[in-house]
């Protein structure tokens, strides 16, 4: 599982930062969290393949947000796909999309447009994908994949101490199914521990701090929260419904985020800055580039661990260098 930063950049881009974009990858699953314009260029920059994304779930309707999807959608046409795509958003995505139909045209594969209130929208194997209100100007809302507990460690000494047979028998148990042992039936609790939490993943879109966001964003390995001002900014922030990296690093704080990743960074204040005062309140904080990503393994693989593309290139060349 992994996050990977397509788009940073506030309302306006900058050289170094493309509107919003953020990509989620469980397995084979690709969820594209909005889609600025020249997000499909960022995929094809990341190496990402773009026929693989299904399903784009964006946050609100402001232009910064979606105006990628229609080139996107005539892309995907152009290259003969044929696999169907959903689009998720709030209320008013309908009407908002029905604009650009005339611009979209005709496509062979099957795209649908979905409206979502708060709750969970989808489920598929071993997750959930679901949306939650976030406050900002319009209507809008945040994005929140969790997988399912994992069950607990399989404890094959007591296993093989109550006589279960080794090989599919082993499986049953660790699905939670009970099985013949020497001396009767084996239960799963016999030999499994503690189930084991899922991970989480949160992206929140333009938003002030809220107890909606907050509670969302609980125990999640990774929080991608709206820091678009410093904290000199703090009314502007207000004005505008966003909110500042010192706002989002405690909100991390409180809801004990493992790792928060700032985005939709204004063009006016520097990132340094901006990742000094989320870090003067919470140390679990970084602040990605455009392509840089974030893996996330199992609890006891360890934590979050942040990819910073550019070393990893670097890394890269000089490992080529050396054969």
């Amino acid at each position: 599982m992994d996050v990977l930063f397509l788009g940073t950049s506030g309302a306006v881009p900058t050289p170094e930062r493309g509107l919003s974009a953020t990509l989620l990858k469980r397995g084979g699953e690709r969820f594209l969290v909005d889609c600025g314009e020249g997000t499909q260029r960022q995929l094809m920059r990341a190496g990402v393949g773009i026929n693989q994304i299904t399903t784009i779930l964006l946050t609100h309707m402001h232009a910064d947000h979606f105006l990628g999807l229609p080139g996107m959608l005539k892309t995907w046409q152009l290259w003969g796909r044929e696999d169907a795509v959903a689009v998720y958003g709030p209320r008013g995505m309908l009407g908002m999309m029905s604009l650009f139909k005339r611009i979209i045209g005709y496509t062979d594969y099957p795209v649908t447009y979905h409206e979502v209130d708060p709750g969970s929208l989808f489920v598929r194997d071993g997750f959930t994908v679901s949306a939650f209100q976030t406050d900002h100007r319009v209507a809008s809302v945040g994005y929140c994949l969790q997988e399912c507990d994992r069950p607990g460690r399989f404890d094959l000494a007591t296993a093989q101490a109550l006589g279960v047979t080794p090989g599919p028998d082993f499986g049953r148990l660790q699905r939670g199914e009970a099985v013949m042992g020497t001396d009767g039936w084996v239960q799963p609790e016999m030999v499994l521990g503690p189930s084991r939490a899922g991970r989480k993943l949160v992206v929140t879109g333009d938003t002030r701090p809220s107890p909606a966001v907050l509670a969302a964003a609980l125990n999640a390995d990774v929080l991608v929260h709206d820091a678009t001002f410093t904290r000199e900014a703090e009314e502007r922030a207000r004005e505008t419904y966003h909110s500042t990296s010192t706002e989002a690093a405690l909100l991390a704080r409180e809801a004990k985020v493992r790792l928060l990743a700032l985005t939709h960074l204004s063009f006016r204040h520097s990132p340094k800055e901006l990742l000094a005062e989320a870090r003067a309140v919470n140390d679990a904080v970084v602040l990605p580039n455009d392509l840089d990503r974030i893996l996330v393994p199992f609890e006891e693989r360890g934590g979050p661990q942040f990819i910073d593309h550019r070393q990893e290139r670097q890394a890269l060349r000089a490992q080529q260098a050396n054969r």
